[in-house]
């Protein structure tokens, strides 16, 4: 086994100080869920090294706003917005069709968060769907353009809440299991985790790699569903700022530090150990999060599930 990547920066660092001296003018980058929490600040510090940055987002007047925010505090004019609907598989169809040339960063940021038992339209899940499906679609559909860079990143956000539950393969949608918002949401998040593995296996010839990360304790609109307040079970002194919580992303995105390296898990911006019970911390992996036979069997069940919804 590889040793852990470990890098100078910590618990405390912002997206900001991660990109610093970093100059990404002439590269691509996509942000989903750019225009709220976290993901607004790991556009504005991919803005802040020029590159160009394309908010993807739900609603689009939000997303505008956030990028004339975004120029505003980093100069960097080269915002675009374009809704996505992650859970909608035409929302997805319709962005990775209009895309045009290479895409060097994808940061896979948006999700939900223990919300009530729903479904889409196509019968799955509203998490699974949200969180791993429509990213997974949105990967796939513009793998010709990353694979045009030869080196590209996706940047894949996960949780700690991974620790709650594998991927049930068998009952993916909760048509069988009573229907639990934590089971379903460590489940996606799982998910997130697994397609990283298994996209740097797939795509090694093409440079491609993609890492996941847990971006910590923040409080963001993610936790609409919870009171705003997530599980209510992090210690004050372990909440982040969106800034700090953009960071893993950032670095994921843009250090040196990363080049080449993929299928991996990294917390407070550095990798962590692998984990074979419930940690009790925000850190550590679960053994099955990173299990290539998952990864692979993940990738199958994912395909058909989308091949279904066409």
């Amino acid at each position: 086994m590889s040793a852990l990547i470990r890098t100078p920066f910590g618990f405390a660092s912002t997206a900001g100080e991660v990109a610093a001296g970093i100059d990404l003018t002439g590269r691509r980058a996509v942000v989903t869920g750019a225009s709220s929490g976290i993901g607004v600040e790991t556009a504005r510090a991919l803005a802040g090294t020029g590159a160009e940055v394309t908010l993807a987002v739900r609603d689009t007047a939000a997303g505008e706003r956030a990028a004339k925010d975004i120029t505003g505090s980093t100069g960097n004019r080269a915002l675009r917005v374009t809704r996505l609907d992650l859970a909608d598989p035409a929302s997805v169809a319709q962005f990775t069709a209009a895309w045009r040339g290479p895409l060097h960063i994808l940061v896979n940021n948006a999700g939900v968060m223990a919300c009530p038992e729903q479904h889409t339209p196509q019968g799955r899940e509203l998490q699974f769907a949200t969180n791993h499906l429509g990213h997974f679609a949105l990967a796939t559909g513009l793998h010709s353009a990353l694979a045009a860079d030869g080196a590209a990143r996706i940047v894949v956000v996960s949780s700690t809440g991974h620790q709650s539950s594998p991927v049930v393969f068998d009952d993916v949608d909760f048509a069988f299991r009573a229907y639990d918002p934590w089971l379903a949401y460590g489940q996606s998040k799982t998910a997130n985790v697994l397609f990283a593995v298994e996209a740097t296996r797939r795509w090694a010839d093409d440079g491609i790699t993609a890492n996941a990360l847990m971006p910590g304790a923040i409080y963001t609109n993610l936790q609409r569903h919870t009171g705003g307040r997530g599980s209510g079970k992090v210690p004050a002194e372990l909440i982040k700022t969106t800034e700090q919580g953009a960071a893993t992303s950032v670095l994921l995105a843009t250090s040196p530090l990363l080049e080449g390296i993929g299928g991996r898990y990294f917390v407070d911006c550095n990798e962590t150990e692998t984990v074979d019970r419930r940690s009790g911390t925000l850190g550590g992996v679960a053994r099955y999060a990173l299990d290539p036979d998952n990864a692979r069997r993940l990738w199958t069940l994912s395909e058909e599930l989308l091949a279904g919804a066409a």
